[in-house]
């Protein structure tokens, strides 16, 4: 019996290895980096995979030299201005998640065009996480929920798992089947950490812009014959 599949994560991790490697600067393996997600996302669509999330961005991406910040707020707007007209036509819908507040505001707009212009797709949802971090989703969440109970819109007790979802970010998201974590690297790094709570969980020592649509195809194939227990013993 083979396990259904839905929603993949991905950690895009090795990009400034990847260009480093090559004697590069760290900026080339972010723009590698994004041209791999468009291969990656049209081939998920192929497959039938019907969402996708992506780590963009995290909220600890901040520390890193305010040069590389500033390059990826830029290669993020490049790209939208890029691939807005592609992903249109490819059917795949964009929904950003994460704390919008400190982003320029000429990239919020792209961010909203986009999720504008693919609202009606109905192929493949990516959803990208920039300027996401799961512990401030929760903490929003909390605070939501807070507001509600203070409010009377909603006693504590009636308060779920179903409920404490749609307070998320990922509010109507389907949990990922998958995670993908490329570059070797074995930590969740803050990255959905409700969402994945009954997730199958793949690491791989590629490099994110070196990987392909037929490392991602042989992790489904592993996925769909793995036994999964379901808290069983």
């Amino acid at each position: 019996m083979t396990n259904a599949l839905e929603h993949i994560a991905i950690i895009m991790d090795g990009n400034g290895r990847w260009a480093l490697k090559r004697g590069l600067p760290r900026t080339a393996g972010h723009q590698k980096g994004g041209e791999t997600l468009i291969t990656i996302c049209k081939a998920a669509r192929r497959m039938g995979i019907k969402y996708m999330t992506v780590y963009a961005f995290s909220t600890e991406n901040w520390k890193r030299p305010p040069a590389e910040v500033s390059f990826l707020m830029k290669l993020f707007e490049v790209y939208l201005d890029k691939y807005t007209k592609q992903l249109v036509e490819d059917g795949i819908r964009v929904i950003f998640i994460g704390n919008r507040d400190m982003l320029d505001s000429s990239l919020v707009q792209k961010m909203n065009e986009l999720e504008q212009k693919t609202s009606m797709n109905n192929e493949t949802t990516l959803q990208v996480c920039l300027n996401y971090g799961s512990r401030d989703e929760i903490i929003h969440a909390v605070q939501k929920a807070a507001t509600l109970i203070k409010n009377g819109d909603i006693l504590p007790q009636n308060i779920d798992e179903k409920t404490f979802s749609d307070m998320l970010y990922t509010k109507g998201i389907p949990d990922p089947d998958i995670l993908i974590r490329t570059s070797g690297e074995k930590r969740l790094s803050n990255f959905l950490l409700w969402q994945l709570a009954y997730t199958e969980f793949f690491f791989t020592d590629t490099l994110w812009p070196d990987f392909t649509p037929e490392e991602l195809a042989q992790i489904i194939e592993t996925y769909q014959t793995r036994e999964r227990r379901y808290g069983k013993v």
